[in-house]
């Protein structure tokens, strides 16, 4: 099976290429060591996203809920026949990533099924699971499923995890109104409610997340700091130029 398991994280990585520049630059500069198994957390959580996202015209909820029982099936047998979820189960697997983080994350896949806007609490666990267990997944592989260094890092894995993701919904605050019928500000329901008041409350938030994300980077194994770091730098140059937009800017296209 070892060229099935090899064309399994090809395709995760062909997936990582297509879909972010960013986290394509990052990976490449792992050690060669930590890169297949990244790749193929970002290609499952990618494929989830896609097909709550761009799967129009097809039964989300029923793709979405097939997707989660391949998924839990296939770490159960530890094979799958797509090969997505085959390199995902075996990083699973190998570095000890648990079954809660995979079940948060799905959970906000489901979420966006339904929701169109998120109050305060909702909002927080959203995050938690759309971008801070994504976060702790690959602290996982990063740490080689050493525990006592997770412990050392989760929190500071999330906050970055937090960080990105918030700053794609300000980056991206046009096209989720206008494609997806979604407002990813905590409490905002509509677009005229859209303010620089909610926009400066959440960058503050940001602030305080790269803070805290940046102390656990520079604590990470030798073979990813300079990747996380790059991807980090990406991030929060693309959050100064967003801090320097109002929200008519923003609302009138999409940030680079």
């Amino acid at each position: 099976m070892h060229e099935y398991h090899q064309v399994s994280f090809e395709i995760n990585r062909l997936i990582t290429n297509t879909y972010s520049t960013s986290f394509s630059l990052g990976i490449k500069a792992f050690s060669p060591e930590y890169r297949n198994a990244i790749y193929s957390v970002y290609g499952y959580v990618r494929l989830a996203d896609e097909i709550v996202d761009s799967f129009h015209g097809h039964d989300k909820k029923k793709l979405l809920e097939k997707f989660k029982d391949d998924t839990f099936e296939a770490i159960k047998s530890g094979i799958s026949t797509n090969p997505v979820i085959h390199s995902f189960q075996k990083i699973v697997s190998k570095y000890g990533i648990g079954k809660e983080l995979i079940e948060a994350f799905l959970k906000s896949m489901e979420m966006d099924l339904y929701e169109s806007y998120y109050e305060r609490d909702q909002y927080d666990n959203y995050i938690y699971g759309s971008a801070e267990s994504v976060g702790l997944m690959c602290l996982k592989v990063f740490v080689n499923g050493n525990e006592k260094e997770y412990q050392k890092l989760k929190y500071p894995a999330q906050m970055l995890g937090a960080a990105f993701q918030k700053v794609n919904f300000l980056r991206d605050i046009k096209a989720d109104i206008d494609e997806r019928k979604r407002i990813y500000l905590p409490g905002v329901d509509r677009e005229e409610f859209i303010n620089e008041y909610n926009k400066k409350k959440l960058e503050k938030e940001i602030e305080r997340e790269f803070r805290e994300a940046l102390k656990g980077i520079l604590q990470l194994p030798v073979g990813v700091k300079l990747g996380v770091y790059s991807a980090f730098q990406y991030y929060f140059g693309l959050f100064r130029k967003i801090q320097n937009l109002s929200v008519k800017d923003l609302l009138s296209g999409r940030v680079r």
